[in-house]
């Protein structure tokens, strides 16, 4: 009896097909998605592409001057100095990481390749954490954009949320290095930092004139052609995955899930603020209505607080940057964080 050939992939076409799922996967991700949507629903590919496209076209500053801060530290020898310079106070450069978060001018997709580059030169885990948690919350335009459409009290308290969250998870994630956590909190590839951060590598002299030398020229290069790729693919998935939130998440579902008084519209809030991510811009609105309508305001925070922190772009950049344990309590900070945030603004609201 003869045997007939059969169609199982060869050893060689299922090693290339394994190594192009373990290297491309983030790519091949987006691919499949708006795939998949080109089949279902061809309205909606063709405005999730357009929507990440004109997403990276808005982040593209930040992504240029990251990526050359990154390269540059890198090629110069820069890196040592910025690592060096974190591990002096630890709970100093925390609550500066938190300040700085919290009055920057970066939004949840903008923070994503600063914190790349910070975590690349090895500044240590506690104080980008209490960037990372910050930043999302607050800029200079959602102060303004808040005391307009709610008002100043709500805005301030905004802002001492966002640095007292800070604060919190940044003075956590330290405690939790101390004990013996995160060891290596970063993934495979990213920055060269330990000890929640940062092991301070062995002093190199820096040379500030890098292209007058070929192997620093090509370092340059180097670095700045992988920390591009890196962030251009994450950032392409989690734009992507906003836009399906943005269109599939009606927002009076989400206003019919917090309406109400008392405690259990700020817990509601907070789990809500996670997976139903609204434009920190867009959910100002929603929020006032809410309020007006009778709400407490203390849930209101909350959602703000929690939606801000643990939006998509937030979040995936926290998952492609770390490890998941860190992303676990990336997420329980956030969660407590919001809550504690509600529930403050909620008795000092009700003293007033």
């Amino acid at each position: 009896m003869v045997m007939t050939d059969t169609t199982l992939p060869t050893p060689g076409l299922r090693s290339t097909l394994r190594h192009l799922w373990q290297d491309q996967r983030v790519w091949l991700a987006s691919a499949l998605i708006l795939a998949a949507l080109a089949v279902f629903d061809a309205p909606q590919a063709a405005g999730s592409a357009i929507f990440a496209g004109n997403a990276l076209l808005n982040t593209a500053p930040f992504l240029i001057l990251s990526i050359a801060i990154a390269a540059w530290a890198n090629a110069t020898g820069a890196d040592n100095l910025i690592a060096k310079a974190f591990t002096g106070a630890p709970i100093l450069m925390i609550g500066l990481g938190a300040l700085a978060g919290g009055i920057s001018p970066f939004c949840s997709c903008g923070v994503i390749p600063l914190i790349a580059a910070l975590l690349a030169m090895g500044v240590p885990l506690s104080a980008v954490m209490a960037f990372w948690l910050a930043s999302p919350i607050m800029d200079p335009s959602m102060f303004v954009l808040t005391a307009g459409v709610l008002d100043l009290e709500f805005a301030v308290a905004k802002t001492v949320a966002a640095i007292g969250l800070g604060v919190f998870g940044g003075t956590v994630v330290h405690l939790m290095i101390k004990g013996g956590a995160f060891a290596d909190p970063l993934r495979d590839g990213v920055g060269n930092g330990g000890c929640g951060g940062a092991k301070i590598r062995a002093p190199k002299p820096v040379v500030w004139r890098f292209w007058a030398d070929a192997d620093r020229r090509a370092r340059f290069g180097k670095t700045a052609l992988t920390t591009t790729l890196f962030l251009a693919k994450w950032l392409t998935l989690a734009f992507i995955l906003e836009s399906l939130m943005l269109a599939w998440i009606p927002a009076e579902t989400v206003t019919a899930a917090l309406g109400g008084e008392g405690l259990l519209p700020i817990v509601t809030a907070t789990l809500v603020g996670v997976p139903a991510y609204l434009n920190g811009y867009a959910a100002l609105p929603l929020v006032g209505g809410l309020i007006e309508q009778g709400m407490a305001p203390g849930a209101g925070m909350a959602f703000l607080v929690a939606g801000g922190v643990t939006s998509i772009p937030a979040a995936m950049a926290v998952w492609a940057l770390a490890r998941p344990q860190v992303f676990a309590v990336y997420i329980g900070l956030s969660l407590t964080g919001a809550f504690a945030s509600g529930l403050l603004f909620q008795l000092w609201t009700s003293m007033t």
